[in-house]
């Protein structure tokens, strides 16, 4: 197992410190275990749900739309599942 050793705020340690407190996590690594678990779900989920949007795209007839009108709601879309800054 690897270590890894981080920088954070004080109010940041402070709210780590509280979960561990308060019980939901055994312990510092716990929690931080779980962030990176939740990371990468959310991006594992983000890139199926790219592929269904793919797959549907290719069985799907031509578009009214013009390309810089897909390539926004496009941009749209990721941006409100947090994908794009």
């Amino acid at each position: 197992m690897s270590r890894l050793t981080i920088s954070m705020p004080d109010q940041m340690n402070d709210w780590v410190e509280a979960q561990v407190a308060a019980g939901r996590y055994g312990n510092v690594s716990e929690y931080f275990r779980d962030l990176v678990r939740r990371d990468q779900e959310a991006r594992e989920t983000a890139i199926r749900e790219l592929r269904e949007m793919l797959d549907r795209a290719e069985a799907a007839e031509t578009s009214p739309r013009s390309l810089p009108e897909i390539l926004e709601a496009a941009r749209a879309e990721a941006r409100r599942k947090g994908l794009l800054g």
